[in-house]
C-alpha cells in the first residue's frame, strides 16, 4: 500500500498525465464524486444544499504553483468574488487558500499583499484558511501566516501530522493564540523529513489534536480544526474530549465533499461541528490523485469506473 501512495503522489506531480488524465471520461466521473462541479455556481449551490443538513462549508479553488502576476492577481479577484457571493447568500461558508496560488513563488511580498486582501474581505467572525503544501513551502508559509495574524485575528492555517517538525511548530505558534486546521498530509517527502508508516502519522496526529483541544478550550488556540475522514481516530478524539469534560461544539471536524456523507451528518446531528471541504476548478488532477493517495477506497471507487466505462 505504501508503494502505491508513493507511485500516486508522483503521478499527481507528472506534466504529461496532468494535460491528458482530465480527458479520460473514467477519471472525469471519479472526480465528480469529490466535487460538485468545476464552476464558482456548483459550489455554492452545494454549500446550500450542506446547509440544509446543518453542515458548514469551505470552499477552495483548485490550482497551485502560479508563475505569473496576472494570474496570480486574478486568482486574488476570484476569491474576493466568492466572498461577495457567499455573504450575498447569507451562507456560513469559508474560504481556503492555497499561497503558491497567490503568487508565492512569485514574491513572499507580492503573494502576502494577495492574501491581506482576502482576509481584509471576509468577516471578522469567519476564518480565512491558508493551506500548507509541500514541505519546501512550510517555512515561507509560517512566516507569511505569523505576518498576517498580527492584525488579523482571522486567518488560520493548516499543519501537517506526517511532517516531523510539526510538533515544534505547533508550540511556535501557541503563544500567537492561532487558528489551526490539522490534516495528515497528502505530498511526497522523504522519510527524514516526513514519517513514512501510516500507524506513526496517525499517532502524532492524535498527540497534536489533544494539545490542539486542550489550547483551545484553554484559550491559547482561537479554534481548532481536524481535518481527516478516518473514522476511528474522530471517535478517538469525541471520546477524548468527553473524557476532558469539554462541549461537543469544540471538536470541529472537516471532511471532504462525498466522502464519509453519513458520518459527516452523524457529527452535526449528534452536536459537533461538521464542516465539508467543497473543492471546485479546473485545475483538479493532481488534487484529486492525491486523494487517492490518502485513501486507498477511493483508489478502488476510481477503478470501479473504469470497468463502468
Amino acid at each position: 500500500m505504501a508503494l502505491m501512495r508513493s507511485m500516486l503522489l508522483a503521478a499527481s506531480q507528472n506534466v504529461w498525465l496532468r494535460e491528458h488524465a482530465v480527458n479520460y471520461p473514467f477519471v472525469r466521473r471519479s472526480v465528480s464524486r469529490f466535487m460538485p462541479g468545476e464552476t464558482l455556481e456548483a459550489a455554492l449551490a452545494a454549500a446550500q444544499a450542506l446547509r440544509l443538513k446543518n453542515l458548514g462549508s469551505v470552499f477552495t479553488h483548485l490550482g497551485e504553483n502560479v508563475s505569473d502576476r496576472d494570474e496570480a492577481r486574478k486568482v486574488t479577484e476570484h476569491y474576493l468574488e466568492v466572498l461577495d457571493r457567499i455573504h450575498q447568500l447569507n451562507l456560513s461558508t469559508e474560504v481556503s487558500v492555497k499561497l503558491t496560488q497567490l503568487g508565492l513563488d512569485l514574491s513572499p511580498e507580492f503573494c502576502f499583499d494577495n492574501l491581506i486582501q482576502i482576509i481584509r474581505r471576509e468577516s471578522p467572525s469567519a476564518t480565512v484558511w491558508v493551506d500548507m503544501e509541500a514541505s519546501n513551502y512550510v517555512d515561507a508559509t509560517l512566516n507569511i501566516y505569523k505576518n498576517a495574524l498580527k492584525n488579523h485575528p482571522n486567518v488560520g492555517l493548516c499543519l501537517q501530522s506526517y511532517l516531523r517538525r510539526t510538533q515544534k511548530d505547533l508550540a511556535d505558534l501557541l503563544p500567537l493564540r492561532p487558528a489551526i486546521r490539522l490534516v495528515k498530509g497528502a505530498y511526497k517527502e522523504p522519510p527524514e523529513i516526513a514519517f513514512p508508516k501510516k500507524a506513526d502519522v496517525n499517532e502524532n496526529y492524535f498527540v497534536l489534536a489533544q494539545e490542539l483541544l486542550r489550547a483551545q478550550s484553554a484559550g491559547e488556540c482561537s479554534r481548532a480544526a481536524f481535518g481527516t475522514h478516518d473514522v476511528a481516530l474522530i471517535r478517538r478524539l469525541a471520546d477524548f474530549a468527553g473524557q476532558q469534560g469539554y462541549a461537543k461544539a469544540i471538536l470541529e471536524v472537516q471532511m471532504l465533499y462525498g466522502i464519509q456523507r453519513v458520518e459527516q451528518e452523524r457529527l452535526a446531528r449528534e452536536g459537533y461541528r461538521s464542516i465539508v471541504l467543497v473543492a471546485y476548478g479546473s485545475y483538479w488532477y493532481p488534487w484529486f490523485v492525491r486523494r487517492l493517495a490518502e485513501r486507498p477506497a477511493n483508489l478502488w471507487f476510481m477503478l470501479r469506473n473504469v470497468f463502468a466505462s
